[in-house]
């Protein structure tokens, strides 16, 4: 963290897009580069963040400006790797598989997740097959191949937001959702936790749990902020 150090924070145009100014001089990404956000939406929310900063600037308290850094740092450099990253979730998505028992988790899961893999079939032409237990499920290769075209069709900004939420939730299917507006994020994060929510009711839960659903919670809530800004 480092104090305060400006007064006025704006938002200017700047080469295709938003530049944020603090006291009149653009930010810069932690690898130097010029922070060029491709909307004004965006640049206004991520301007809101670090107006948001009392005496200390705080970064974990700005994810719009750290999703921002890594699409510029790390993303747009490196797409292929991200790709790479994403795509083969697809082969091995949560929302595939189900648990053998209790029979009503059984019937939670396939009520909640099977409208998931429907709508990847029909939306990304990628039938997904799901099985119960751990044992490993191949897929069609038709279907791997549509998701990562579906993955590499992504722009820099939505590939971001793509990564971390399929990364966050374990599931392809739940990230692409996310970006198609299938889903938000707070049905992204009850999908994903499905298993651990159906445990702490029967027995409860602890401030560790809490605390790591909390901290999911709002990143995957970031992530689709990033998605939406980013094309508005």
């Amino acid at each position: 963290m480092m104090k305060r150090f400006y007064k006025v924070v704006g938002v200017v145009p700047a080469g295709d897009g938003f530049a944020v100014v603090l006291d009149g001089k653009p930010i810069k990404s932690p690898a130097k580069a010029a922070l060029v956000l491709p909307s004004r939406a965006l640049a206004e929310a991520v301007a809101a963040e670090w107006r948001a900063q009392a005496g200390e600037v705080v970064p974990s308290a700005m994810p719009l400006m750290q999703l921002a850094a890594t699409a510029i740092d790390k993303v747009a450099p490196n797409r292929q790797m991200i790709i790479d990253t994403i795509a083969p979730y697809g082969g091995t998505d949560l929302l595939c598989y189900r648990a053998e028992a209790p029979a009503a988790l059984v019937e939670r899961q396939a009520a909640s997740w099977q409208p998931l893999l429907d709508w990847a079939m029909t939306a990304h032409d990628a039938p997904l097959t799901a099985t119960s237990g751990i044992v490993h499920q191949a897929q069609p290769e038709a279907s791997l191949a549509a998701l990562r075209a579906a993955v590499a069709a992504q722009d820099d900004w939505r590939l971001t937001a793509l990564h971390q939420a399929t990364a966050l939730t374990g599931s392809l299917v739940l990230g692409l959702a996310l970006l198609a507006g299938r889903i938000d994020a707070d049905e992204a994060f009850e999908l994903a936790e499905l298993d651990a929510s159906f445990q702490i009711e029967r027995w409860g839960e602890d401030a560790e749990a809490t605390a790591r659903r909390t901290a999911l919670k709002a990143e995957l809530q970031a992530a689709a902020r990033l998605a939406e800004l980013a094309g508005a």
